[in-house]
């Protein structure tokens, strides 16, 4: 019937989309991840701008509130000589909420004392006293940075230092700082659209990669579903054409195979009806038209209802022989025939078996020839079923070989067990040895009455000897005869693990003509 579908293809395809599903949550769960890690470089690159921009800030920022420390004169009065008397507190923070304050964008201002506590803040005076822990810059000369937290929200901050005896509040630091959210903020807004565009684009490709793989998967299958309809429905011709080293392609090239083994084997079916047809139609032919003629009377002489009564007697036998082999074929293909192997002395199975056909091979001027060693090893085979395997190579011999020519039988033991070959000429109509053992298969298929059989003894045979672990072929050697092979394997002895080596020559046993 052909390869069967692998059991574990339908197992493997569903694993093959668990994987890919797999693979889809893993490669989801990648670009999460790989987003938020994104988010976080951005994020530090984006604070280290932002601190960047504050140690280029700071240095005008100090330089204005240097300029601001002095007292400032009224306007209209006397300037008197280039000196400078420190300003009033209050009126020096209030001129840098004023002038230095709104030129930082923002930013918050504050002045530290030698300790870094804060004495000056644009925020507020909450913070005052707070210490601000400021370490040189790395990449800015005379620049210091900060981070750290006021009014509880963490702030990035740059500062310059500044002489405290010039600064009327006694600063040492001139500070600018930024809220670190600021920084985030601006970091998630520059990402979140490149974010959305990736995610979009990768969206799209997900999608486009979903269709593809789907239709990859479903219309193979929608295809095989079609054409297993068209089967059920008798269509058997049915072929799909799908090939591949995946599943699907597995799949699909054991769907064809399953299909050519059922559309032979209906084929066989209706040829073996037909041809069952054909050899029931001569003898029932037969059997009613003389029965009929014995029934109303038209014959007779004694010698005509002799001959009638002859013709019903062998046809009926014909009947039963054909429906028994039947029978036996059916048996044996489906595994139901009992067997009892045993060790058979092959040797004198075939002695037998020639002595009850040598009476029919005489009539036809047949001459029987028997070679084959007396250490033949036994073999091991069921002793009526191989009779009968025998029985049949004899007689197909005996009925198709030419008149007055040999029949070579001999036997030998081989490494793959013990072979017996049947050799024998053949008539005008050679055989096909590929064939030879089809049901009802006949070289001369107008010799099917006169040679008596029904063309099914081969067939049987050939599943006997597979049934027994054994082998029947058929080939012709160079000259032309036709030769029959049946390889059977070797009985093994209870103290022995090996097969009887063949012995060295064989000897010819008897002759009949």
């Amino acid at each position: 019937m052909g390869r069967r579908v692998p059991a574990g293809a339908g197992s493997e395809l569903t694993l093959r989309l668990r994987l890919l599903a797999a693979a889809a949550g893993i490669v989801a769960v990648s670009l999460l991840l790989g987003g938020l890690l994104t988010w976080v470089l951005v994020r530090d690159l984006e604070l280290q701008g932002v601190q960047d921009q504050l140690d280029r800030a700071v240095g005008p920022a100090a330089v204005q509130v240097k300029n601001l420390e002095c007292f400032t004169r009224p306007v209209g009065t006397n300037p008197g000589p280039a000196t400078c008397r420190l300003d009033i507190p209050v009126d020096f923070e209030d001129r840098l909420n004023a002038v230095v304050v709104p030129a930082l964008g923002g930013n918050r201002l504050l002045l530290l004392d030698t300790q870094g506590r804060i004495v000056y803040d644009s925020g507020g005076t909450d913070m005052f006293v707070t210490v601000v822990p400021i370490t040189p810059s790395k990449r800015v000369a005379n620049v210091g940075e900060a981070r750290t937290t006021l009014g509880g929200q963490p702030y990035i901050a740059a500062g310059v230092k500044i002489a405290p005896a010039r600064d009327p509040l006694g600063a040492t630091y001139v500070v600018v700082a930024q809220p670190q959210a600021f920084a985030a903020t601006a970091a998630a807004g520059d990402l979140a659209g490149r974010l959305l565009e990736a995610g979009g684009a990768a969206l799209v490709v997900a999608m486009l990669l979903v269709l593809l793989v789907s239709r990859s998967l479903t219309g193979p299958l929608t295809q095989l579903a079609g054409a297993a309809e068209d089967i059920a429905a008798g269509n058997y011709s049915r072929r799909v054409g799908i090939r591949g080293n995946d599943e699907i392609g597995i799949l699909g090239a054991a769907f064809d195979r399953m299909a050519e083994a059922v559309e032979r084997a209906r084929k066989t079916q209706r040829d073996f009806l037909a041809n069952v047809s054909h050899e029931l139609k001569t003898p029932l032919t037969s059997l009613i038209g003389f029965s009929q003629a014995l029934v109303d009377g038209s014959l007779w002489s004694e010698t005509e209802r002799t001959r009638a009564a002859t013709i019903i007697h062998e046809e009926s036998e014909r009947v039963l022989r054909m429906a028994q082999e039947l029978l036996d074929l059916a048996r044996v293909e489906g595994g139901s025939i009992s067997l009892h192997i045993t060790a058979v002395d092959l040797r004198g199975q075939l002695e037998q078996e020639l002595e009850m056909i040598r009476p029919r091979a005489k009539k036809r001027g047949l001459e029987l020839n028997l070679a084959a060693p007396k250490s033949i090893a036994p073999v091991a085979a069921d002793p009526e079923r191989l009779h009968q395997i025998l029985d049949n190579l004899l007689d197909n011999a005996v009925k198709y070989a030419p008149e007055g020519t040999p029949i070579r039988i001999s036997a030998l033991s081989n490494i793959s067990g013990v072979e017996v070959i049947v050799a024998n000429a053949t008539a005008a109509h050679k055989p096909d040895s590929e064939r030879m053992f089809e049901r009802f298969y006949r070289a001369d298929p107008s010799r099917s009455a006169a040679a008596g059989g029904v063309g099914l003894g081969l067939s049987i045979s050939r599943e006997l000897a597979a049934a027994m672990k054994g082998r029947l072929w058929a080939d012709f050697d160079g000259t032309g005869d036709l030769r029959l092979h049946l390889l059977l394997p070797a009985a093994r002895k209870p103290d022995d693990a090996h097969v009887e080596p063949p012995a060295a020559a064989a000897e010819p046993v008897s002759k009949a003509s």
